[in-house]
C-alpha cells in the first residue's frame, strides 16, 4: 500500500500571489516540519497544480484520523507562529478535509498526482465498493499508474474553530470522498482520464456532478523517519 497509514489530511488551496515565495518558502521550512513532528504524522507531501485549481494540493498521512483530532494537534492549531500567521492570511479558496483511508491500491510513490473530489446520493458502503472494484481496481493496474486510493471524508472531525482557521479569509470547503491517483508520468494519468477514471465512469457508480478534479506534480516531500534523522 502506498500510503503510510489510515488516516489522511487532505488539503486544497490557492495564495495570493504577492505571499507565494513566502509560502512555498514557509511550507518547506517551517509548516510541514512542525505537523510531521507532530504525534502519529507520518509524511507530508505537498504539489502543484499542472491543471486544475486551487494551485496547490498537499496531504498528510497519519496512522489514523485521531492524530488529526488529538489534543496536540489543536494545540498546534490554536497557536500558529507568527510566520504562520502571515502565510495562512494569504490564503485563498482552501478545502480542508479528515478523511479516512477507505481504500489503497497500489506500491511507491508517483511523481504526478490526480485528485478528484466526489459527492454522492448512494449508500457510503456500496458506494465505496464500486468505486474501489469498478475503477481503482483496474486503474492500478493502467500502464505508469503507481496507486490509486480511496478516502472519505469525515465531516465531524473537519469542522470546528481554530486559530489557524480564523486567519483565512473565506470558510474552508469539505469534501466528501476523494480519490487520489498517482502516476510516474504526466501521460499516465492524463490517460485513465479519458477512459477508466472519466467522470462518466464516476457518475456511472454513483458520483454526482460536479466532479472537481486536478492534475499535481510533486514539489516536495517530508517523512516522520527522514525528520528525526536531522541533517542540514
Amino acid at each position: 500500500m502506498a500510503l503510510l497509514g489510515k488516516g489522511v489530511l487532505a488539503i486544497w488551496n490557492g495564495i495570493a500571489p504577492s505571499a507565494e515565495d513566502d509560502f512555498v518558502a514557509w511550507h518547506v521550512r517551517e509548516h510541514i516540519p512542525e505537523r510531521v513532528g507532530l504525534p502519529g504524522f507520518l509524511r507530508g507531501r505537498r504539489y502543484v497544480a499542472i491543471d486544475g485549481a486551487p494551485k496547490y494540493f498537499n496531504f498528510y498521512e497519519t496512522a489514523d484520523t485521531s492524530a488529526l483530532t488529538s489534543d496536540a494537534y489543536r494545540a498546534r492549531l490554536n497557536a500558529p507562529t507568527d510566520w504562520t500567521r502571515r502565510v495562512v492570511a494569504e490564503f485563498t479558496d482552501t478545502s480542508r478535509t479528515v478523511c479516512d483511508l477507505a481504500t489503497s491500491f497500489g506500491r511507491g510513490e508517483g511523481a504526478w498526482i490526480e485528485t478528484i473530489r466526489l459527492s454522492t446520493q448512494a449508500n457510503a458502503s456500496a458506494f465505496k465498493t464500486a468505486i474501489a472494484e469498478k475503477i481503482l481496481r483496474p486503474v492500478s493496474g493502467a500502464p505508469g499508474i503507481v496507486g490509486a486510493h480511496l478516502l472519505q471524508g469525515q465531516q465531524a472531525a473537519s469542522q470546528g474553530d481554530t486559530a489557524e482557521k480564523k486567519l483565512r479569509a473565506q470558510p474552508d470547503q469539505v469534501a466528501d470522498w476523494v480519490v487520489l491517483i498517482e502516476g510516474i508520468e504526466q501521460d499516465a494519468i492524463s490517460a485513465i482520464r479519458c477512459d477508466l477514471a472519466s467522470d462518466d465512469a464516476f457518475m456511472r457508480q454513483g458520483a454526482k456532478p460536479p466532479i472537481e478534479r486536478g492534475l499535481y506534480r510533486l514539489q516536495f516531500a517530508l517523512t516522520k523517519t527522514e525528520l528525526d534523522a536531522g541533517g542540514g
